[in-house]
């Protein structure tokens, strides 16, 4: 009987994630909705103001300006919708300070954003237990939409974006 090869370097064994209920897909087109999003602290960011996106509760930011300026900002919670509502008297291209709207601590630095622009990705967390590979990312500069959702370390918003049903 043969051997069969198995390439032992480059196997990967996991097991089957958990779903989460942090992103729930909407309807047959693929379609995010972030339903749970956590700060650096793990306070809750979802729901804080009563605002809403489609009847779906924002995500609530505050932002901080270099001039000093600060208020919050409440994101849609529908992946690639450019909607906000809030403290957006911003100019575009503005580098914002992203901070928890409940302890005002800073958000949790990802790493640069690869597309020549600077910006940096920051974090909000998909679970309470604040994995960066449950996370929603988010840029720091203002109108600088290149958000990406990663779960189980995988990007799927990515993926999203290259399988949209027509």
């Amino acid at each position: 009987m043969p051997k069969q090869h198995i390439d032992a370097q480059n196997l990967q064994v996991q097991n089957i994630p958990q779903q989460h209920d942090s992103l729930q897909p909407v309807a047959d087109k693929v379609t995010l909705v972030v339903t749970q999003a956590f700060g650096p602290g793990g306070h809750s960011l979802i729901g804080l103001s009563g605002e809403t996106f489609n009847g779906y509760p924002s995500v609530t930011l505050l932002l901080r300006t270099p001039d000093g300026r600060e208020g919050l900002v409440h994101l849609s919670p529908i992946h690639g919708d450019k909607r906000k509502t809030g403290f957006i008297d911003i100019a575009p291209g503005t580098r914002c300070t992203l901070l928890c709207p409940v302890t005002k601590r800073p958000l949790d630095k990802l790493g640069p954003v690869d597309d020549g622009s600077g910006a940096e990705y920051y974090a909000l967390y998909l679970t309470p237990k604040l994995s960066k590979g449950h996370a929603v990312a988010v840029t720091d500069l203002w109108d600088h939409f290149h958000s990406r959702i990663v779960d189980d370390e995988a990007v799927i918003s990515y993926w999203a974006q290259t399988h949209a049903t027509s």
